[in-house]
């Protein structure tokens, strides 16, 4: 037999066991005295925690008390500095009262299109005026614009404590007079060219032909317009007709033959712009009853006016029957006279059954002096509804390089080209930078275009409007202008900058409490004369009870690069210690700064001598044009 096997000792397992519950002695010991570590610390960092905010909310109500005291102080000193809005309202009072007595010296003839008798004896003794010569119309014709464009202004710029309600009626009335009469007179001036001039005579030319020949004859106008200029013997289907248009007026009496279409261009844009909302110019609405027509608007086919506005002007397609014409008999010239004027000729004809009659296509080339960010919306006026419609109108073709606009229609239309009034908005940036003594730049980023305008002293000036680096628009740069008419011109080129009434509907809005938003204005343009402000991000992230903005004192003509935050509630201003670049938002103070209460207060704890200087004596008409163009375009909102 071998040799037996030695039991296995089961001392090494017992011994395991026990240095098992060793072990799990010791580690519940370690965990314990871990737990009672991690407590303790936890326990001191609370208390220092606490102890911490019981030193910042000891030193918040230091500054809080401290601010209390001086804020009396501080606000007689900003009412002091606000003084120059009022000296800007009067002055600007004063000088629409000097422009009036201007007027009533120069002796010119003109009317005074505020003084209801003299604007009523001036349409009166224009209306009695047989002379129907084109030329002359047209002069008058500028003439009467520039009366419309007066009302229109003082309707805008004058503020409400200085025109009572029934004189706005009265200037809107005489608008649509004025307007009423243009249209009266240009038709009268086109009826007797028409009759005073040779016209070919047309060959009848059956549904297809006739369709043919108005795309025709409609795309090329600018030719047309030259020719009849050159050659004024002959006829052209263009001339200027109801209030700005020109009218293809080759119809044969009871005939079907076509020979143009009219076509609004550059030449009329200054005549047609007063059309742009006819509803609004034929019927005035009080607020109540817009906002009660808009909401009873269920009609997918009618343009809200709130969201697209007509640019380029409005575009007048009519078929005129020829007058009769003048017939020479040896030295005789004999011509028939009707009472009835320009007549529309009916298309579809009324003998036409739906069914058998070709659609009208019309092209038109559009203006250089507007920008179309996006494709057009074509709508036709409605006269019954007194609305814009977009039925009626198909198969619309938007050729961006060769700036022109094809479609058909069923009928003669007056037309317009709308775009949305919201399509620059929200901007994707701003800045306000000072650039000499009253002098500063505005630039307004948008999804589009950067635009750039300068201010100096009283008036300011598009400088530029980039859109892909390239600038635009060079005919309205570099001319000096009020804020008022600076905003109906870039309106008018289709860039429009301006928020509305209603503009928060149709945009993605940064919501501020209006007293934190005008109050942050207003001391913006207090100090704009040496200090630069721009967009923060931090803005988006700060709640509707306050802004945020960058500022950096800038006296120097070169680029901004020390940019500072501020945060400012209307009421209570601070310097934050986060900067653009940070990964969260904090209202936390910056490290020795206090708060104020007004902006101009805070940005003097860290201003130079010189800064505080020049905006104590920067004038106060530069003022009033920063916080005008600051106030119209809301960048703290709309950004």
């Amino acid at each position: 037999m071998g040799p037996k096997k030695k039991k296995k000792s089961s001392g090494k397992k017992k011994v395991s066991k026990a240095e098992q519950l060793r072990l799990q002695k010791e580690e519940e010991e370690r965990r314990l005295k871990e737990e009672e570590e991690a407590q303790f610390q936890a326990q001191q960092e609370e208390a220092a925690r606490l102890e911490k905010e019981r030193i910042e909310q000891e030193q918040m109500e230091k500054l809080e008390a401290k601010d209390q005291e001086r804020r009396e102080s501080e606000l007689a000193e900003l009412h002091s500095l606000e003084q120059k809005f009022l000296s800007a309202q009067q002055w600007k009072t004063d000088y629409r009262a000097y422009g009036k007595w201007e007027h009533y010296l120069s002796c010119d003839g003109s009317p005074d299109p505020t003084v209801l008798q003299e604007i009523n004896t001036f349409m009166s003794l224009w209306r009695d005026d047989q002379n129907e010569d084109v030329q002359l119309v047209m002069e008058k014709g500028e003439q009467v614009l520039n009366l419309i464009e007066k009302l229109q202004f003082l309707l805008l710029d004058t503020p409400p404590s200085e025109i009572t309600e029934k004189e706005t009626v009265q200037y809107q009335e005489s608008i649509l007079e004025l307007q009423n009469l243009l249209h009266q007179k240009y038709n009268g001036a086109t009826e007797h060219l028409l009759k005073c001039q040779s016209v070919p005579r047309l060959e009848v030319l059956d549904s297809k032909e006739l369709t043919q020949h108005s795309k025709d004859n409609v795309e090329e106008p600018e030719e047309e317009e030259k020719k009849a200029r050159e050659e004024p013997s002959m006829p052209t289907g263009e001339e200027m007709c109801s209030d700005g248009r020109k009218s293809a007026v080759s119809f044969k009496e009871n005939s079907n033959s076509i020979a143009d279409i009219n076509e609004t261009e550059e030449e009329i844009e200054k005549k047609s712009e007063i059309l742009d909302i006819p509803s609004q110019v034929q019927h005035p609405l009080t607020q109540k009853e817009m906002n009660e027509k808009e909401e009873a608007i269920t009609d997918e086919n009618i343009v809200d006016l709130q969201q697209f506005v007509p640019v380029g002007g409005v575009y007048h397609i009519d078929a005129l029957q020829l007058p009769p014409q003048v017939k020479q008999i040896k030295d005789w010239s004999m011509v028939e006279v009707l009472d009835v004027g320009l007549q529309a000729y009916p298309y579809p004809p009324e003998e036409a059954e739906d069914a058998t009659y070709s659609p009208i296509q019309i092209t038109l080339r559009l203006s250089d002096n507007v920008m179309y960010f996006e494709d057009p919306v074509i709508a036709r006026w409605d006269p019954a509804g007194q609305q814009w419609r977009t039925d009626g109108i198909s198969n619309i073709t938007y050729e961006r390089q060769a700036q022109s606009i094809t479609f058909e229609m069923r009928a003669f239309y007056t037309i317009a080209l709308l775009q949305d009034a919201h399509l620059n908005m929200p901007y994707q940036a701003w800045e306000l930078q000072p650039t000499g003594t009253d002098e500063a730049l505005l630039i307004v980023t948008t999804v589009f275009a950067t635009i750039q305008i300068q201010i100096k002293g009283n008036q300011c000036m598009l400088s530029s409007v980039a859109v892909e680096e390239k600038d635009v628009l060079s005919y309205v740069t570099g001319k000096w202008l009020s804020p008022v008419d600076l905003r109906a011109v870039l309106k008018k080129a289709g860039v429009n900058i301006f928020p509305g009434a209603y503009s928060h509907k149709y945009v993605s809005v940064n919501k501020k409490a209006p007293i934190a938003e005008v109050r942050a204005y207003q001391q913006m343009a207090l100090v704009a004369s040496a200090f630069a402000f721009a967009w923060s991000k931090w803005n988006l992230e700060a709640g509707q009870e306050q802004v945020v903005f960058k500022v950096s004192e800038h006296l120097k003509a070169d680029s901004v690069k020390d940019w500072s935050l501020y945060m400012f509630n209307g009421q209570k201003a601070q310097k934050l210690k986060i900067t653009e670049t940070s990964e969260a938002f904090s209202e936390e103070l910056e490290e020795d700064s206090e708060f104020h209460s007004t902006l101009y207060h805070m940005l003097k704890d860290f201003a130079s001598k010189e800064a505080i200087d020049k905006v104590e004596t920067a004038n106060f008409l530069f003022i009033d044009v920063v916080y005008q163009l600051l106030l119209a375009t809301r960048v703290l909102t709309y950004s």
